[in-house]
C-alpha cells in the first residue's frame, strides 16, 4: 500500500478545519498544516490531528504556499485539500481501496471536484483536479492564484471524489487583486492565467475588459482546448452582458471550431433561442444536448444537468409552447427520471392534469 501525506494551507479556518480532517481520520499516514497567519483557533484545532504545523507569511501566491507544504511531506503521494473540502463516507472507501491498490509508477492521480450542488445535495458542478501527486517526482504548482500542476508521466483517474463544502463566502476581491498586482508589476500572464484572469474580470461585471482578455487568449492560440471553449461561453455571456446579442450567440457557435459539442453548450444555443420563443429552433439544440456523450475525464468543467434533466425540462416547455402536449409530458417524465423531486417537474404534471381534465369524454 502507498503512502499519504496530507498537505494543506490555511488561514483562519476554525469554523471548517475539523469538519475537513475528521472526514479523512484514518486515511492518511501525515498531516501537514501550513498556516499563513491565522488569528483565531485554526492552529489549536490542527493540533488535535497532527503536530507538523509550519507556519509560511502569506505573499498573495497560492502555487508558493502549496509547494512549501509539499516540502515537508516524507511520504509516497501528497495530496492536498482545502480546508473546507471533504470527503463523503463513500469518497472514502473509495479512496481507501485506490490507496491499497495504487500502482506506485503512478506520478498523478486525478479525482472529481464536486463544487456545485442543488437544493437537495445533488452535484451540478464537477470537474477533474490533480489529486495525489508523487512525492519529490518534479513536479510543482505554478500560478499564484488558480495554482496548478502539470501532470507527466503515468496518470491514473479515480473513482473518489472530493465534495467543496464552503460555509461563508470568501474574499470576492482577492483573486483579482492578485491578478492586478502582478499586471502592475509587469508580470506577462501565461494562457491558462489569462484565461482565469478574464473570468475574475467577467466575476466583478467589467464586461468589457473581461471580453477583451478572453479574445486576447483564443486569438494567441495557446490555451487547453477546455479552457478555448469555456473562454468562448464566457465571450457569450460578455456579449449578452452588453446587449449584443447575435455576436453573442456567434461565440457560443466558436466552441464548435475546437471539439464536437458539449452538451453545456447545446443548452445555452438552446436558452438563446428560447429566450426568443424561437421554439423549433430550441428544441433542436436541446435535443441536441442529449446526444452529446458526457466524459468528466476531458477535464473540464462539467454540469451534470446538461446531459439530462435541463435539456429535458426544456424540450417539455418547448414542445407546449408549440402545441405539442404529448411530446411535451413525455419529456416531463424524462425530466422526472433524472430528478423525481424537481418542483418543476411536479407544476408541469399539475398543468397536464388539469389539460386532461379539460378534454372532453369520448
Amino acid at each position: 500500500m502507498v503512502s499519504v501525506s496530507l498537505c494543506m494551507i490555511v488561514k483562519n479556518e476554525e469554523d471548517v478545519l475539523e469538519r475537513c480532517l475528521e472526514s479523512v481520520s484514518g486515511l492518511m499516514d501525515e498531516i501537514i498544516i501550513l498556516d499563513t497567519g491565522s488569528t483565531d483557533r485554526t492552529r489549536e484545532i490542527a493540533a488535535r490531528f497532527t503536530d507538523k504545523i509550519f507556519h509560511f507569511p502569506w505573499r498573495d501566491d497560492f502555487a508558493a504556499a502549496r509547494n512549501e507544504s509539499f516540502s515537508h511531506a516524507s511520504m509516497d503521494y501528497c495530496m492536498w485539500l482545502d480546508a473546507d473540502d471533504v470527503l463523503l463516507e463513500e469518497d472514502r472507501q473509495a479512496f481507501l481501496a485506490l490507496k491499497e491498490g495504487l500502482d506506485p509508477a503512478v506520478s498523478v492521480v486525478m479525482a472529481p471536484y464536486h463544487t456545485g450542488f442543488d437544493e437537495n445535495g445533488r452535484v451540478t458542478f464537477s470537474y477533474y483536479r490533480e489529486r495525489l501527486i508523487k512525492n519529490r517526482a518534479g513536479m510543482i504548482w505554478a500560478g499564484a492564484v488558480h495554482e496548478a500542476v502539470t501532470p507527466v508521466g503515468k496518470v491514473q483517474y479515480a473513482d473518489f471524489a472530493v465534495t467543496h463544502r464552503k460555509t461563508r463566502p470568501s474574499d470576492p476581491d482577492r483573486n483579482l487583486r492578485i491578478y492586478q498586482a502582478q499586471l502592475d508589476t509587469g508580470v506577462e500572464l501565461e494562457p491558462r492565467q489569462q484565461f482565469y484572469y478574464g473570468r475574475e474580470l467577467y466575476y466583478h461585471r467589467r464586461w468589457e475588459e473581461a471580453l477583451a482578455v478572453f479574445e486576447h487568449f483564443l486569438e494567441e492560440g495557446r490555451g487547453w482546448l477546455e479552457n478555448n471553449i469555456d473562454a468562448c461561453c464566457h465571450c457569450s455571456y460578455c456579449h449578452r452582458e452588453l446587449g449584443q446579442d447575435q455576436a453573442a450567440l456567434t461565440a457560443l457557435f466558436r466552441t464548435f471550431t475546437y471539439d464536437r459539442p458539449r452538451a453545456e453548450v447545446c443548452c445555452e444555443i438552446g436558452n438563446w433561442f428560447l429566450q426568443r420563443e424561437q421554439y423549433r429552433q430550441a428544441a433542436y439544440w436541446y435535443a441536441l444536448a442529449l446526444t452529446c456523450s458526457r466524459d468528466d475525464r476531458r477535464g473540464g468543467f462539467v454540469s451534470p444537468d446538461c446531459y439530462g434533466y435541463l435539456p429535458c425540462i426544456q424540450l417539455c416547455l418547448c414542445y407546449s409552447r408549440l402545441g405539442d402536449q404529448k411530446r411535451a409530458e413525455t419529456f416531463n417524465e424524462l425530466a422526472a427520471a433524472c430528478k423525481p423531486d424537481s418542483p418543476a417537474v411536479s407544476h408541469n404534471r399539475a398543468i397536464f392534469q388539469a389539460l386532461s381534465e379539460q378534454e372532453p369524454s369520448a
